[in-house]
């Protein structure tokens, strides 16, 4: 079976040939996670890149007390795991099949043995660890500097880019998330994040209804979050 398809709308390969695409495509071993199911623990030697095919995938950051930030949610065309690819050093963070998820696996051996003929893919998984980078540098800065109102519309400001659909209301966060992950991902309290859903439900911003949350107003929410 040929991934070239799939493989063409993640960033990293998408810089490829569709022949070059089929090259890489009988590396790919499918492999299926049930929801809950950790995929690789922060700490674990890392030898693999994942791809999503299926399902959702969340990448999160645990602490030796227990505690949890998730980092972001992954869906189809999202890739994991990138860093293995460069260093093969431990894994810096946990990922869990957040429903069942159907992944791809590109192990390391075999990847660098694909980019000794294509130097240019090296630019865009550089390319790709500057956005993890990025990513982070915005997670650690909003951590140290937004209050929890503009954490969270920050957050949903995010999700909205990476998982959003526009419908007649506005745009529509295709992740079903309860109180707790969204919590998780603000790195706030469910209680915090519940006082300022309501609180941007009221002025007229969003809607949450069963865990399906649609940005009504994303330009006037966008302030909040400054």
């Amino acid at each position: 079976m040929s991934y070239a398809d799939l493989l063409s709308h993640v960033p990293m390969f998408s810089a490829l040939t569709a022949e070059e695409l089929e090259q890489l495509s009988p590396l790919l071993q499918p492999w299926r996670y049930t929801k809950g199911e950790v995929i690789f623990h922060q700490g674990d030697v890392g030898t693999t890149l994942f791809i999503v095919r299926k399902g959702e995938v969340t990448i999160r950051l645990s602490s030796a007390d227990g505690k949890e930030r998730t980092l972001a949610l992954l869906k189809r065309g999202d890739a994991f795991g990138e860093m293995a690819l460069l260093d093969g050093e431990p894994r810096s963070t946990d990922a869990v099949a957040r429903e069942e998820a159907h992944l791809l696996r590109l192990q390391r051996e075999d990847f660098q043995r694909f980019l000794e003929a294509r130097p240019r893919v090296a630019l865009s998984l550089l390319a790709e660890m500057s956005r993890v980078v990025r990513r982070v540098t915005r997670l650690v800065h909003d951590a140290n500097f937004l209050d929890a109102r503009a954490r969270l519309a920050s957050v949903l400001l995010d999700l909205a880019d990476t998982q959003g659909e526009t419908g007649s209301e506005g745009v529509v966060i295709t992740a079903q998330l309860t109180q707790s992950e969204l919590a998780h991902l603000c790195g706030l309290t469910r209680e915090s994040t519940n006082k300022w859903l309501r609180f941007y439900a009221r002025e007229g911003l969003l809607s949450y209804e069963d865990g399906r949350i649609t940005l009504l107003e994303p330009e006037n929410l966008r302030i909040n979050a400054d």
